[in-house]
């Protein structure tokens, strides 16, 4: 399994929690973040933002899903045609195992 955690413009992520709904994936974790990427932040005037808002959406996937999530993410989130930059990043870790809180049950 992995966990996919994908930092998407606030703007796309209806769309992208669409799209995972749409593809099978209803299961998703999302947070609202502030941060900044390789474009530093905005310049407007004399002001510079440097923590531009974001969310993050996490999800779990089998090995079979994470090719077809990744480009379900991409296409949902991405801006236009070509993207631009400050559409997000998408980071993938392996998960060692889960457990259902309420049970106590490790899954598998």
């Amino acid at each position: 399994m992995y966990l996919l955690r994908a930092i998407v413009r606030p703007e796309k992520s209806p769309v992208v929690m669409r799209a995972l709904l749409n593809a099978g994936f209803p299961a998703v974790t999302k947070l609202s973040v502030f941060g900044r990427g390789k474009q530093r932040g905005i310049k407007v005037g004399n002001v510079t933002y440097d923590e531009l808002p974001k969310d993050l959406l996490m999800i779990v996937i089998n090995e079979k899903d994470k090719e077809f999530v990744i480009e379900t993410i991409i296409e949902a989130a991405r801006s236009g045609e070509k993207g631009q930059f400050g559409d997000g990043k998408i980071f993938v870790t392996p998960v060692v195992e889960t457990y259902t809180i309420s049970s106590g049950k490790m899954e598998v």
